[in-house]
Formats: structure tokens, sequence, C-alpha cells
């Protein structure tokens, strides 16, 4: 079983999309774990007025985004675990067919895929394109890191590794996808097309101070892994540059 967790805090508006790209997949064995922190604009109705009976809701407070993805994933049943986060929407109704393609290999760890970025006005408007290629984990020091909303990892990979390190309050993920490559050495698998589009405008970007905090919480992350400094750090931000230039790709 794959179980997909979302973490929503009032969302009532674009989760619908969420919701109706999930329930659309041709992959049969599918729980969706739902980590609500408490929403107040109508969340909640539409979680409980969709007609599909394998979600886990839980709805509480919580300490932010990454401890309600860990709270998800502690409930989780699936051997194999995944993100759809509130404002996203899978590309298609056949990605988890091709995540549980990929991982009926049994040496590897966990797959993903790439991103389109489209407008929140206008979801069929590419903004960006993230096209990442396979890993090596030279592309580590160059800033590279696997599109986090595609990653699909076996649950061995959290119960072993850990899941996320809420002290990072932006770049969790980084930290996260970090230690699973360097110090657990897991094994990826690159599924080449898009899987996930999303809409522009996400946490770490909403401003010039949560911009500024997000590159210093993933300079403590590359130093406390031993995958560079400064100049990842910068690779790491022009990386993204590309993504918006049709045919190119950008690391992150």
């Amino acid at each position: 079983m794959i179980s997909v967790i979302t973490a929503v805090f009032n969302r009532a508006e674009t989760l619908p999309a969420a919701l109706e790209s999930l329930h659309g997949q041709t992959h049969a064995s599918v729980q969706h774990v739902v980590q609500d922190g408490g929403s107040t604009d109508g969340t909640l109705e539409v979680l409980k007025a969709t007609s599909v009976e394998d979600i886990a809701l839980e709805s509480a407070p919580d300490g932010g985004v990454y401890d309600a993805i860990n709270r998800g994933i502690a409930r989780a049943s699936g051997d194999v675990v995944g993100l759809l986060h509130s404002d996203d929407f899978l590309a298609d109704g056949h990605v988890l067919t091709s995540v549980a393609d990929a991982l009926a290999d049994p040496s590897i760890d966990g797959v993903y895929g790439d991103i389109d970025y489209v407008a929140a006005e206008d979801t069929s408007r590419v903004i960006r394109r993230w096209r990442t290629g396979g890993y090596t984990s030279e592309k580590l020091r160059r800033g590279w890191m696997p599109p986090h909303p595609t990653l699909y990892l076996r649950r061995e990979v959290f119960d072993r590794w850990g899941t996320y390190d809420t002290d990072f309050r932006i770049a969790a993920d980084y930290e996260a996808m970090l230690r699973w490559l360097v110090r657990g050495q897991i094994r990826l698998t690159y599924i080449p097309r898009v899987l996930v589009k999303m809409r522009v405008g996400g946490e770490s970007n909403r401003s010039l101070g949560r911009m500024l905090r997000k590159s210093r919480e993933d300079y403590r992350a590359m130093r406390r892994h031993g995958v560079g400094g400064i100049g990842t750090l910068a690779a790491k931000n022009f990386s993204k540059l590309g993504q918006f230039l049709p045919g190119r790709q950008g690391y992150t």
C-alpha cells in the first residue's frame, strides 16, 4: 500500500483539486492520511464531504507543517510513504502506478520525478519547470536535491533514519534528504516525467525574510552533513534560474 500524507491548514479553496487528483489514481492500494492543523475555513467540511472512505483524518493543533507531516507518517500504514501538499495536485491518473512499478525493484529505497510550477489562478499555465535527472552523490555539492513533493520512500527509511527535524522551520525537507542520502546512503530511482503540479507561492519564498531564513537553514543542513558550504548554497540558489527557461533544467 502507498500512504499519501497531506498536511493542511485552511486550504478549502485548493484542497479539492488535490483530493480529485489523488482519488482519480489508477493504482488501487492507496491510503490518504490527512493531518489538519485545526482549520476554520471549511477545509474540514471539504474533507468530510468526500465520498472516499479510506481517508485517515486527524484535526488538532500542531507545531508547523513538518510536525504535521511527522504526525501523518506516524499514522500511516503503507509500506511506501509520499506527500501531497494541499496546494498541489498529481499530474495525471497514473502517477502512483508509476511509483509502484518503480518500487517493484526491492533494491530501491525510493523514487522521485519532476515538477511543473503552475500559476495559482490558471493551473494550465506552467511558470517554471523542475527537471532533475538521475541522482549521483556528486550533485549534492552542486546544490542538487530531488523534488520533495515527488519523493516516495519505503517506510524503512523513516524507521531507520528518522523523519523531519522540526528545528528546521523551512528547510527540514532539505535536511532530511541530505540525511537520508548521505548518512543513510539510500538508493533512489528517477521517474523521468512530471509527477506533481505545484502552485507558485510556497512557504519558503513568500517574503525576503523567509528566503533569507531558508538560505541560513539550507547552509546549516549542508554543514551538518558535510556536503559543502557557501559555494554549494550559491549553486543551489542560482540553479533555479534554469527552471524558467523552456527545455532547461534546474536543480532546486
